[in-house]
């Protein structure tokens, strides 16, 4: 049986972790016969050994990791692939292939050109950009 692992980074505020957490239901919808784990490398838990335990227990043989990085930062070239040969110690019998960051993916690169400009489509500046009361964060439109 096949699983998929997402593998973001983490962080101390819990609200960080939201888009991730869309993604996984989202992928869930799509494929309900998948099993999903979200994973994180440090600061939030599941970490990347008991997401894949859990992918494990419920008979996944093949589980794809993909790094929901945007790219290939340290963490990708230097802390990913020890954590996933720590996994393939752990379970021999299963199968875990690593992708690449998942914003290095074309498709990943024009949903974000296509997402930014829809927002600064949508958005209309101040006339006077040095007016005082011209705010510096935007609300969402």
């Amino acid at each position: 049986m096949d699983g998929l692992l997402l593998f973001a980074h983490g962080a101390r505020d819990p609200a960080w972790a939201a888009p991730f957490q869309a993604i996984a239901a989202e992928l869930q919808t799509r494929r309900p016969e998948l099993p999903i784990a979200l994973a994180y490398l440090e600061l939030m838990t599941p970490d990347i050994t008991t997401a894949a335990g859990a992918l494990v227990a419920v008979g996944c043989t093949r589980v794809q990791i993909v790094p929901m990085f945007l790219g290939a930062s340290g963490h990708v070239r230097r802390d990913v692939p020890p954590l996933v040969e720590a996994l393939r110690a752990q379970h021999p019998r299963v199968l875990f292939a690593l992708h690449d960051a998942i914003g290095e993916q074309p498709s990943v690169i024009r949903a974000m050109a296509g997402a930014t400009l829809d927002l600064i489509s949508a958005t209309t500046l101040p006339a006077n950009p040095l007016d005082p009361a011209t705010p510096t964060v935007l609300p969402q439109p």
